[in-house]
């Protein structure tokens, strides 16, 4: 009998994005059960990936009652099928799962940190989530930060003991599928695309993210917004969900995103036609834990301009593959675009060796070969 791996997320889009492809190759050596919040998507996993799952209600504010319940609920979940390890992604999959996976005895209890909210509150909230995650890294048995960077920060703010840390390979949480993500629409999709959008002779800066505040959506419109009245022939694509109820954006940045010039495309389950016909990616957030548009847009030898935080500043150096800026700086941020917007030399100069890059440290095999050699470790 194949020993049971219980993987949490928060919501079933992270089980159904973040982490695709990943659990059905773990299923081939143990039995996975993936556990998230209910929703359409969460059928989708289990259709896509091959394996059982179950829901959870999880809120992803915070919600001492809602919390409770759904610890009790994953508590009975963990009793009857006694696995052998838990894996939660997300901060309120790992406080739930790391506190009903202690209740239960699993032996194995596992949390991977991809991003802390925490890094961009203050006072009273701040203190509120230090709290909580030291009480999951506490209760965890490991914990993986998915960066160098967000590693060094849990050290630096003493949330657990460095002995509880292990960054897998050169991080990331799932890698990059570089089968998938690949130059290879045909002349036809790509012209229609530029049709669709009335992007034919423009200058196309793109953005794949959720369009929140933390992703730096404020300043990349302000910064934007100048560089378009310099230069009509720009176009900036957004390509993302909003979520107004987690992070409304300010009232300046909804009036410039009227702007016909500024594309809202939303959500796209596939976002590989946008970084055929983009010209320069833009990512421009206060905080990650290792970002996977950025490994996207290098897969596609895209000129990236990224802020110097953990995890972009491990996937970019500074003029050497792409640009650094500091976050929150519409300044820097406007006079990176306005740079490589008139040096097509310097664009070229700095993204012709981001496919390689990618397929060397950041393979999707490689890194599942890295999780699977760290469950069989165990």
């Amino acid at each position: 009998m194949r020993k049971k791996i219980v993987r949490i997320t928060t919501v079933p889009t992270s089980l159904r994005v973040l982490l695709k492809g990943q659990l059905r190759f773990v299923n081939d050596y143990y039995e996975v059960i993936a556990v998230s919040s209910s929703g359409a998507e969460l059928m989708e996993v289990k259709d896509n990936e091959g394996v059982r799952t179950f829901s959870v209600e999880m809120s992803r504010n915070i919600s001492p009652f809602k919390d409770l319940v759904s610890i009790f609920k994953l508590y009975i979940l963990l009793k009857r099928e006694r696995p052998y390890i838990i894996h939660s992604h997300t901060p309120k999959a790992g406080f739930v799962a790391m506190i009903a996976g202690y209740l239960a005895g699993v032996p194995h209890r596992l949390h991977t940190v991809a991003g802390l909210p925490l890094m961009e509150v203050t006072g009273i909230k701040k203190n509120l989530l230090l709290s909580v995650e030291k009480l999951t890294y506490l209760l965890a048995t490991l914990v993986f930060p998915n960066s160098y960077g967000l590693k060094d920060y849990i050290i630096e703010k003493k949330l657990t003991s460095e002995r509880k840390l292990r960054v897998l390979g050169n991080g990331s949480s799932n890698g990059i599928d570089l089968n998938y993500f690949r130059p290879t629409q045909s002349p036809e999709s790509v012209n229609e695309l530029k049709t669709r959008y009335e992007l034919n002779g423009k200058f196309t800066f793109l953005f794949i993210g959720r369009i929140v505040g933390p992703k730096g959506i404020n300043e990349l419109v302000s910064a934007f917004s100048d560089l378009n009245k310099e230069y009509k022939e720009t176009i900036l694509l957004l390509v993302g969900n909003f979520e107004e109820d987690l992070y409304p954006l300010s009232d300046l940045t909804r009036l410039q995103l009227q702007n016909p010039s500024i594309r809202v495309i939303g959500y796209q389950s596939d976002v590989r036609p946008f970084l055929e016909v983009a010209d320069v990616f833009v990512f421009p957030s206060y905080r990650e834990g290792f970002p996977n548009s950025v490994l996207q847009a290098c897969a596609y030898n895209l000129p990236c301009i990224v802020t110097d935080i953990n995890g972009c500043n491990e996937i970019i150096s500074d003029k050497v593959n792409g640009l650094l800026i500091p976050p929150k700086n519409v300044e820097e941020l406007y006079s990176s675009m306005d740079m490589l917007y008139l040096n097509e030399g310097l664009r070229r100069e700095i993204s012709s060796g981001n496919r390689i890059l990618v397929e060397e440290r950041f393979g999707q095999s490689n890194v599942w070969s890295n999780i699977l050699n760290m469950y069989n470790s165990l």
